[in-house]
Formats: C-alpha cells, structure tokens, sequence
C-alpha cells in the first residue's frame, strides 16, 4: 500500500474510526497540478506545488488546482489544515473532475461542483465569497476563518445532497443542494483538490473517511474508475 494511502487518526475523527490520508507529508504521491503548475524564479523553472518540512506548500503563481487524482469519493468526512500568507486567495474542491484551462469555467469546481472559498478575510463579513463560503453560492454562516500565519481546520461532509462545513469548531454550512434551485444539477461523487489562485498558503493532515447513508465512516474509498 501507498504510504499516500496510510490510516492514521485526527482530532475531529473519532479515534475508532482512522482516516485515510491524502498526503503523506513527504511527496506528492497521487496528486496531479492541472493549470499553471510551474513559473519562473531567478531564471529557473520551478513547481508551484512542493513538500517542504512535511507541508504541502502553493507558490501562488497563476491559477490552478492540485487535484487527488488515485480516488474518487462520493459521501465522506474531508480533513484538511491550511495556513496562508498574507492576501492569499486559495480554496478546497469536492466531488469535482479534472480541471481543463480551455474550458475553465465548465471545469473548475466552483461551476463544475463546489469550491469551498479559502481567503486571507478573517474579521470579515461572511459573504458569498468569503472564507467558507460555496463560492458564489451559498454564504457561510459565519465567517470563522483565523488571520493569516495561523493554522485553520476544516471539515466537510457530505451524505448524498446534504453538505456540512465546520471551521475551527463552528458549524458554518449545513446545506441540503435538493432544495436549491443552482445546486440541484451539482454531482455527488468526483475528485478532492486544492486551488493555487494567486497567494502562498500551506496545507497539512489531508485526510478523508468515506460515509455510508445512515452509517458510520469507512477508511475504504472507491477506486477511480
């Protein structure tokens, strides 16, 4: 087995339940960067996503994603930590596919399926568009993101149409996408990723569990087909 693809117990799983990690702290083993992944420094082409100290790490150069390419999830509990820099513009994509920049707007996740908007906006009012939010969707009940340097958890879950966000212990989405005329279309199964727009941030303990209608969590997510 990967050592991507190890179990490993999070604060906010319950300690009987392990998570499968995402990202192994060491490599980029099962991701894939799709849009700008490299960009010029001193000369040198270098890549926007790199593991340094046990982080994954996002230049902010360009607009892109690195997406979770190995599995595809459908109802699960996402983990996942990010600290940002200052005036960073990044975000989370769920049950989303690969993102084409020919045809941007049809694949990015914010059309495609959801993104969920991670911005340098603590204090701010929750929007639409701030931290938390569905981006250009649905606002968040608060905006309860930490200043940038400091570290944030976010959690998604997801049971059919049924979508629940908690940031830094708040619940601030609990949304069922049935009842929303925009949402209805959205899929309920795809790819995890994270954004690259335009700011460095960091991310640590990516992890998911999938969920069963009705059950508790599984560490066994379906293959990609």
């Amino acid at each position: 087995m990967s050592t991507a693809l190890l179990l490993f117990a999070l604060a906010g799983f319950s300690a009987d339940e392990p998570a499968l990690a995402l990202f192994d702290g060491e490599s980029l083993r099962g991701w894939v960067a799709e849009g700008v992944s490299e960009y010029q420094r001193d000369g040198e082409t270098v890549p926007v996503w790199t593991v340094r100290d046990g982080l994954l790490s996002c230049k902010g150069k360009g607009f892109g994603f690195l997406r979770y390419k190995d599995r595809e999830f459908d109802d699960f509990t996402l983990h996942v930590e990010y600290r940002m820099a200052p005036g960073c513009n990044s975000g989370l994509g769920f049950r989303t596919g690969a993102f084409d920049p020919k045809r941007s707007r049809d694949t990015r996740p914010s059309y495609y399926s959801y993104e969920i908007q991670l911005t340098d906006d603590a204090g701010k009012p929750a929007t639409p568009h701030s931290t938390g939010s569905l981006y250009r969707y649905v606002a968040p009940k608060v905006n309860a993101s930490k200043p940038a340097g400091e570290w944030n958890t976010i959690e998604v879950e997801c049971v059919g149409p049924k979508i629940r966000v908690t940031l830094n212990g708040e619940l601030i989405q609990d949304v069922d996408q049935s009842t929303i005329e925009a949402l209805k279309a959205k899929p309920l199964s795809g790819s995890i990723c994270l954004q690259n727009h335009g700011g460095d941030v960091e991310f640590r303990k990516v992890a998911v569990k999938e969920r069963k209608a009705g059950g508790p969590a599984s560490s066994s997510p379906k293959p990609k087909e």
